[in-house]
């Protein structure tokens, strides 16, 4: 067996109810924003959302910007800019990003508006769906849009569970969805970097097999992280993840009968991402 396969399985029935209704109102769509997680542009990119959106227009939001590593982040940019893609880098909690994605938004429904105009008829509210994987920023975005708060945000996947059109004052009028995964989870580092940045629930993978491969990432891609944050020395070669781990454990008291308490040690290295302590890294490093 591929060592890089997994047979996680994590589709709660919500999510396949969503796909259904989104099908349904698939001709109400006008564009759609579809929203990544900038820290993982591959890993949280759904891999059939094509079956659903087929040729509406689109705009690729690479949320949370302020928290990736820019030089990888502008890689990313380029890389779907050339498969076909609008692409727009936010930080969600910018008034400027939202004002790009207002003003990109009207600017590709220009024809449409266009159109209406020559037959007489009024400027349309534009449809949105806004779809992504949970936790990648849908709930701020629609917040912000909105002007109030319409949605329920959290720091964990699977707060929206219902669809629900929503209205702004900015001429657009929003579909929220919840946060869609795809059934299966066959490649385990797309699973790993997933739990890594919350978008999975906890209890889907083992914790410490979490935590190891935060540990790795960061000792691959992002040496001075370890440096910084844990007093590490990264090495050329794989970690010493025992040494790295009871390192952490007694600086930081996670000691459990003489020992070091490994799941408070992942726990901390999976809440340090979660509360941006440990920031400006890009898990999905090879394009």
């Amino acid at each position: 067996m591929n060592e890089n396969k997994t047979n996680i399985n994590w589709y709660p029935g919500h999510m396949e109810k969503a796909k259904k209704l989104m099908m349904k109102e698939y001709q109400n769509i006008d564009l759609v924003y579809e929203l990544v997680d900038a820290r993982i542009p591959r890993s949280s990119k759904i891999n059939n959302i094509y079956d659903i959106i087929r040729d509406k227009p689109k705009i690729l939001i690479m949320a949370k910007k302020d928290l990736a590593d820019p030089i990888m982040l502008e890689k990313w940019r380029i890389y779907y800019e050339h498969l076909g893609s609008k692409v727009i880098a936010a930080n969600l909690n910018d008034d400027n990003d939202i004002r790009n994605i207002i003003n990109t938004t009207h600017s590709l429904m220009e024809e449409l508006q266009a159109k209406r105009e020559e037959k007489g008829m009024n400027k349309k509210v534009v449809r949105v769906l806004v779809v992504g994987i949970p936790n990648v920023g849908k709930s701020t975005l629609i917040n912000k849009l909105a002007g109030r708060k319409v949605a329920s945000t959290g720091n964990k996947p699977g707060i929206t569970k219902n669809l629900s059109w929503l209205k702004t004052n900015h001429g657009i009028l929003l579909l929220d969805t919840p946060g869609i995964l795809w059934p299966k989870l066959e490649n385990k580092d797309v699973a790993l970097n997933l739990a890594s940045f919350s978008a999975i629930k906890s209890e889907v993978l083992d914790v410490n097999e979490v935590g190891v491969h935060i540990l790795n990432k960061l000792n691959h891609y992002y040496p001075n992280k370890l440096r910084e944050r844990y007093e590490i020395e990264p090495t050329n070669m794989d970690l010493n993840i025992e040494e790295a781990y009871n390192i952490i454990g007694k600086k930081m008291g996670a000691i459990k009968g003489g020992e070091v308490d490994y799941e408070r040690v992942s726990n901390r290295l999976i809440n340090d991402i979660k509360d941006e302590y440990v920031k400006e890294i890009v898990f999905d490093n090879e394009i």
